[in-house]
């Protein structure tokens, strides 16, 4: 509850903020349909679609970094792992500079991601989503998509690379309207699906011969997890771009504020949705009027943020 209305304060307040400035009572008359036509165009239809934007990526990448740290029993795990963030972003980018299949930007991300996710397990050859090589090959999947990144950008028309820049940092600004919908509904199936299979995910707490003799099969639960993370991931990544980090601080706060020791998915992805529209918000206001991208921000806080952990909790486990 009081995460939700903290996302709620939070997101009038990002409304509000802009080169109209508007009070949170112009922002919740402009919501319901009162106050002058210039107000509600400003808040309705050039401000909220980035504030879903925002909820609905910041909520699908701390729910994909709950699932990647319940499957590798790491608090520190994240979806980068597996190099999933990096290859949908290399695929995005190859879209935008000409050098993909003729899909949009967003479709190639997808494509990106999923294939990341299939190369490691193929690599990892039989050794699951626990095994070493599984995530060795993540990494090295995830580094030689950067390294490609970089190599794209770096042959192109400065123009053309200024294009495919938000695809490399994470950025809420000018996204596809028609894709903030799907990211609307990728996010809550990913939601009710995860809550849904959230006792048989907590068994992945245990030895794989525990899960057995619950009648449960291990690597079919380490894959189901896997394939929703991708899922969340490869859509939040089509919109938004790389915002990692926002894997690994959502689900860590919402540990912070879960009254039990289970899964706390919903409330990762109030974290999540929180962690994404602050950022955003604060991109967009401290050089005002030069705007920081998202994904810029969370990793500057977020860096700080993992090396506390890493002081706070030197000596418990990692799950």
């Amino acid at each position: 509850m009081l995460l939700s209305v903290a996302l709620l304060l939070i997101g009038i307040l990002s409304l509000g903020v802009g080169t109209l400035s508007l009070s949170p009572k112009e922002v919740v008359l402009a919501l319901i349909g009162q106050g002058d036509t210039m107000t509600q165009f400003v808040v309705n239809e050039l401000r909220l679609n980035r504030l879903l934007a925002g909820i609905y990526t910041g909520a699908a990448f701390s729910i994909a970094g709950c699932l990647m740290q319940t499957v590798a029993r790491n608090r520190l795990a994240t979806p980068g792992i597996i190099g999933i963030d990096n290859a949908a972003m290399a695929f995005a980018v190859a879209s935008v500079v000409g050098v993909g299949i003729g899909l949009a930007p967003s479709a190639m991300a997808l494509t990106g991601a999923a294939s990341a996710t299939a190369l490691a397990f193929i690599i990892g050859g039989g050794s699951g989503t626990r095994g070493y090589r599984f995530i060795v090959a993540g990494l090295a999947i995830g580094s030689v998509s950067a390294a490609v990144s970089q190599l794209l950008l770096s042959q192109v028309h400065i123009d053309t690379a200024n294009e495919a820049y938000p695809w490399t940092v994470g950025s809420l600004s000018a996204r596809p309207e028609e894709q903030i919908p799907w990211m609307g509904w990728i996010t809550l199936v990913g939601t009710v699906v995860s809550i849904f299979l959230c006792q048989r995910f907590q068994l992945m707490a245990f030895s794989d011969s525990v899960m057995t003799a619950l009648g449960r099969t291990p690597n079919r639960l380490r894959f189901s997890a896997v394939a929703i993370s991708v899922v969340l991931t490869g859509f939040a990544v089509a919109l938004a771009g790389p915002v990692g980090l926002v894997a690994l601080v959502g689900p860590e706060m919402a540990r912070t504020f879960a009254k039990h020791r289970g899964l706390p998915l919903v409330s990762s992805a109030l974290c999540g949705a929180i962690v994404m529209v602050l950022a955003d918000f604060a991109g967009r206001t401290l050089l005002s009027p030069i705007e920081i991208p998202v994904g810029v921000v969370t990793a500057v806080v977020g860096g700080p943020y993992l090396l506390w952990i890493l002081i706070r909790k030197p000596k418990r486990s990692t799950l």
